[in-house]
């Protein structure tokens, strides 16, 4: 297999050993804040399209609650499902969140979720029936983020070649 050249400039490069992500690669990062959706409504808080002929990664996201953000126990997002969606698919294992698992501003648990050429990835809350919806408090604010690295796909490399 021939060496990976960087898209840029056309010299060789290495991939990481242990990732194998170019070291020319590029970082996205995307996020948004609403109101909550009402049950059967749904809110892109985040959205990033890969350009065409790059893969990537999806490193973090994060989520925020107003209650969350006043008391850190209030993890329970009663009436609310967070998902993660690629190309408009449930990305495993994140299919339908109702609960913080990746609270924003503490650092999120990092993740390595492989994204494939060209993908759309969205951040979305779904409003949604739930049992607890009357305990009393009530979210009104609502916020995700999707933070990644894209690198162009040396599979194409070829085909660049030959259109010159």
């Amino acid at each position: 297999m021939p060496t990976p050249k960087s898209f840029a400039t056309g010299t060789p490069q290495a991939s990481c050993t242990v990732c194998g992500i170019p070291p020319d690669s590029e970082y996205f990062d995307e996020s948004g804040v609403a109101e909550p959706p009402s049950p059967g409504k749904g809110v892109v808080l985040a959205r990033f399209e890969l350009p065409p002929q790059h893969c990537g990664v999806l490193e973090y996201f994060s989520q925020f609650t107003d209650l969350h953000a006043q008391d850190a126990s209030q993890i329970r997002t009663p009436g609310l499902e967070w998902r993660l969606l690629t190309n408009n698919r449930p990305l495993y294992p994140y299919l339908g969140l109702e609960r913080i698992v990746n609270p924003w501003g503490y650092g999120s648990f990092p993740i390595a979720l492989r994204l494939d050429e060209n993908s759309v990835i969205e951040f979305v809350v779904r409003g949604v029936i739930s049992k607890d919806s009357g305990s009393g408090d009530v979210i009104t604010t609502v916020a995700g983020r999707i933070v990644g690295r894209y690198w162009y796909n040396t599979a194409y490399e070829d085909a660049q070649r030959r259109r010159f």
